[in-house]
């Protein structure tokens, strides 16, 4: 098998990557320098001739803000890129694995959204990428596979548990968290097992739930992450999000269900507190490393 990893040079794509070369699998990682998913000419030359077995797209605009002001651009990366990919995946005949969002949904909820539900994105963001969602499954229906994620971390770039981690080791003062939006905190490193397994299977294409069990708040997940760099967590705390107004609407609830991985032979992704404290070593060592 040959796999290439757009987005490669992010946390999840540097996720994927190691845990393709942890279990000896060929592949290519590529950043947006090397290959522009916006520009369909050069994905259908470059998957063409590389033939990829598995396309895994970690490719994104993330800037949640950002994309308010910034829309048309934002739609470009999360909307037409993926559609590029899937219309080149389906001439090779490769599988893709697309990673979408939580914000895809409403944000409003007393359950655990499903993967069947009707989506109702509230942000630009979340629009740009329910656009992607919709043209990978229409692109390429047979071999897509549509995993959403929410709150993801590692050690690599910036993210919540990095920051939280150096406010918990270089500083003494409160640290103010929100603690009226509820998600789930997954590891990048967990969500590589669970895409690679994915690639590596034969469940059928559709769309997955890619987060790690349970649910926090981000008030909730701070003061894990303090427990665990050895901090006092009564520094932390819990304020409203009208404290800290942002251009973009945040989900209040966005916790995703893991019934669809029943009918796979894929187990649902650990808890979320058993994956923060196996990677918080490694978090811990980067920050330091970092200053």
């Amino acid at each position: 098998m040959n796999w290439l990893v757009t987005g490669g040079s992010g946390q999840l794509g540097i996720a994927v990557s190691e845990e393709l070369d942890s279990r000896g699998l060929a592949f290519t990682a590529l950043g947006s320098k090397d290959l522009d998913i916006t520009d369909s000419k050069n994905v259908n030359e470059f998957i063409a001739q590389n033939s990829p077995t598995v396309i895994v797209n970690c490719a994104a605009w993330t800037d949640v803000d950002g994309a308010e002001s910034n829309e048309t651009s934002a739609s470009k990366v999360n909307g037409h890129g993926p559609m590029n990919l899937a219309i080149a995946a389906a001439a090779m005949g490769s599988r893709l694995i697309h990673v979408s969002t939580d914000y895809v949904f409403s944000g409003v909820s007393q359950k655990p959204f499903e993967t069947v539900e009707q989506i109702d994105p509230q942000s630009a963001y979340g629009r740009t990428k329910a656009d992607g969602e919709k043209k990978v499954l229409a692109s390429h229906p047979e071999n897509s596979y549509v995993v959403r994620t929410a709150w993801l971390y590692s050690a690599e770039g910036k993210n919540f548990a990095k920051t939280m981690t150096r406010l918990a080791l270089n500083g003494d003062g409160e640290v103010r968290v929100v603690n009226d939006q509820v998600g789930q905190p997954t590891s990048a490193v967990d969500l590589a097992k669970q895409i690679v397994d994915l690639g590596l299977g034969l469940t059928p294409a559709g769309i997955f739930h890619g987060t790690n069990a349970g649910q926090a708040s981000w008030f909730e997940f701070a003061q894990e992450i303090f427990s665990l760099a050895g901090a006092e967590i009564n520094r932390v705390l819990p304020v409203s999000s009208s404290e800290y107004p942002r251009p973009a609407k945040r989900p209040s609830y966005s916790v995703l269900s893991h019934e669809g991985w029943s009918k796979t032979p894929i187990a649902p992704m650990r808890d979320w507190k058993i994956a923060l404290a196996s990677v918080m070593p490694e978090i811990i060592s980067t920050v330091k490393a970092e200053g």
